[in-house]
């Protein structure tokens, strides 16, 4: 799976990773990290890009699976990122257990730097 990750590093084309519902007018997006690593029974992803694309971190995760689990080689997903093709990724994975928890901003948007969320229930209601 991490040589697979290590290929979508970088500014690519990320077609076949999108929903087909997405709005997003380039498909173009950097991807700056995509750590994996396992917790117990767990395994962690951490992924951080310029900007991401409907439902891109399910695909992808779903991609790099389908790695883990041998039905594809590594180099598999530099097809599918060439190839720009949804229908030759792998199914979208599910949703459960991810998580979005950081958002950072570049300055020349007057916006917080960083902005940690919180876990559901963590938070104030104020």
């Amino acid at each position: 799976m991490r040589a697979g990750a290590d290929i979508l590093l970088g500014e690519h084309d990320f077609s076949a990773f999108r929903s087909s519902e997405c709005q997003a007018k380039s498909p173009v997006r950097r991807l700056e990290q995509l750590y994996i690593s396992s917790q117990g029974p767990y395994l962690l992803f951490d992924l951080t890009a310029n900007a991401f694309l409907h439902h891109m971190v399910r695909n992808l995760v779903g991609c790099l699976v389908y790695v883990g689990k041998g039905k594809h080689p590594p180099l598999w997903i530099a097809d599918v990122l060439k190839g720009r093709d949804r229908k030759a990724a792998a199914p979208t994975f599910s949703g459960a257990g991810l998580y979005f928890t950081a958002v950072a901003y570049e300055s020349r948007w007057h916006l917080p730097p960083f902005a940690r969320m919180m876990p559901f229930g963590m938070g104030t209601n104020h």
